[in-house]
Order: C-alpha cells, then structure tokens, then sequence
C-alpha cells in the first residue's frame, strides 16, 4: 500500500510540474489560431470525383495532421503535448491496451473532463490509439490509407469509420481542448461533412 501510495505521489509531483512546463509555453487557445476548415459545398464544382476526393482529403489533412490528433496517435509507446508534440512529462508509456502502465494508468492524472486550472486535459475514455493507427511521422497520404484498412483501424467500415471521426466524443475533444491548447480547425461537424463527402466522392487517397 504504501509502495502504491509512494508511485501516485510521485506522479502527481511529475504531473505539477509538467503543468508549470506546459503553462510557460503554452499557445493561444483560439480558433482563428488554428485556421478554418472549407465547407465540402466549396468543393461540390469539381467534376471529376477523384480529384474532389483528393481535394476534400487535402482540406480534412489540416485535422489528421493537427497536434491535437497526432499528439494520441504517436509512433512510440509515449503520447506527445503542446503543439511542438514534445514527449509527454512525466513519462508514460502505452501499455498493453493504450490506458498506460498498471502503475501509472492514464486516468492517474487524466480526468473525465478538462481540468483548466491546471491545465490537464481530460476526457471519460483519455487514452492513446494503438500502435496500428499511429499517424506520427506519416504523410497524408499514408495517414488515408490507413484509416481505410480494417486491419488497421479498429476494424471499421466506412460508415463506422465516418461515425467515429465525425461523432466519437474523444475525437471530438480536439476542438475543446482546454486552456493552453491551439484546437483543431474548424468544428468536428464541418470535418465529419468533408469526410462524408470524401467518402462519397470515391475516398481516394494521396500519392504521397
């Protein structure tokens, strides 16, 4: 008990100051910082489907390829912060399910909602996505690619997979992400709409 008692008090220590980290350098936390997204109707004149696709998935990049996304969807087994994507402090690790260490689940420190006064982020369902949905040092391209393979994101057909990005409310946390951090552009609603339109459109994908 004791032992358990010592490993929490040290993470919570790490967890402050990390915060104080965080609070020196943190970003404006504004939507005209983190841009806009078109709406799909802006995209409606182009004829030809894949290259609407390609347009619509170019415009859904400026998402997939926010901090706010990438930072939960590292290569390694450490998520990343701020919008530098600077290693997470205190230290923590994947786990076998992506809720952390035994010892340092998570929800050791990540509530189930915001906490701004001191800048800790939160959500019911706070974890990382796993290793196969790492979007960390990949192209848009590759990133499409990916949320289209079942093997290798969750196991989700189309619909599932637009449901998720358009309506899971873990996503959705990119856009209220708390004090200190720039949000992703747009709303989730205007991404979910150019994703459906994407998808409608042939759900091409990037070269590159």
């Amino acid at each position: 008990m004791k032992r358990v008692v010592a490993v929490f008090s040290a993470a919570l220590l790490a967890a402050t100051l990390s915060i104080a980290l965080q609070r020196a350098t943190a970003q404006p936390n504004s939507q005209a910082a983190a841009g806009d997204l078109r709406p799909a109707a802006d995209f409606a004149g182009i004829a030809d489907r894949s290259a609407r696709a390609l347009a619509l998935i170019q415009e859904a990049g400026k998402v997939l390829q926010h901090p706010r996304c990438v930072n939960c969807h590292p290569a390694s087994d450490s998520p990343r912060q701020t919008d530098q994507r600077r290693m997470h402090q205190p230290l923590v690790v994947r786990g076998a399910d992506g809720h952390g260490a035994p010892t340092l689940a998570c929800n050791t420190c990540h509530g189930p909602a915001n906490f701004d006064p001191a800048h800790v982020p939160g959500h019911p369902e706070w974890h990382l996505a796993p290793l196969a949905m790492a979007w960390e040092g990949r192209s848009l391209g590759q990133i499409c690619e990916q949320i289209k393979d079942r093997a290798r994101n969750g196991d989700r057909d189309m619909a599932a997979l637009l449901h998720h990005l358009g309506e899971d409310t873990l996503v959705g946390w990119a856009w209220s992400p708390g004090s200190g951090r720039t949000p992703a552009p747009g709303t989730q609603a205007r991404f979910g709409e150019i994703m459906r339109a994407w998808a409608d459109a042939g759900a091409a994908c990037p070269a590159s």
